[in-house]
């Protein structure tokens, strides 16, 4: 279990990275994020809606009533990680099989297919989630059965479609 931790850890470190050999503060952070966001501000709705559109996204979008901004929602997929039926691996195929999760996870990341992924804090049948930014259920589907933890029977996976806003960060 420390050996899980420790690659969880060495993981999320990872992701947060663009880059090892640099140091990321708090403040580069906020300025990419704010730069994301702003690109995205940058584009007209009806640009932002065009393109998500031509890419096979589902959107809608509504007029804030406080801000009076257009918001556009956009949908998500998410894949909740779940205990698989076969967790009979000894340790050191468990141990394989958490690395080349958490591989599949990053390249996931990199290659714009996911925007989040973790584990949950508790022992549960939940073990995390992921969110797929991508069109359509059968993508999702196909790029978290290809996770190796599914396909050794470890876990499975549960996808529901999920709507947010375009463009906000977490907070």
């Amino acid at each position: 279990m420390k050996r899980i931790i420790l690659v969880l850890l060495v993981f999320c470190s990872f992701v947060s990275c663009k880059n090892e050999d640099k140091q990321i503060d708090a403040e580069e952070v906020t300025h990419e994020t704010s730069e994301s966001i702003e690109t995205i501000k940058k584009q007209s709705v009806a640009e932002l809606k065009a393109k998500l559109i031509e890419e096979g996204f589902q959107i809608f979008d509504y007029v804030d009533e406080k801000t009076q901004d257009t918001v556009i929602m956009q949908q998500y997929f998410i894949a909740f990680l779940k205990r698989g039926p076969i967790r009979n691996q000894n340790e050191e195929e468990a141990t394989k099989l958490q690395s080349e999760h958490l591989a599949h996870l990053g390249k996931m990341y990199e290659l714009g297919y996911a925007d989040i992924s973790g584990p949950f804090g508790d022992d549960g049948d939940i073990r995390g989630i992921t969110i797929y930014n991508v069109p359509t259920l059968k993508m999702a589907d196909s790029l978290a059965n290809a996770d190796p933890m599914v396909k050794a029977g470890r876990l499975i996976i549960e996808l529901h479609p999920w709507w947010a806003a375009k463009g906000f960060p977490l907070r």
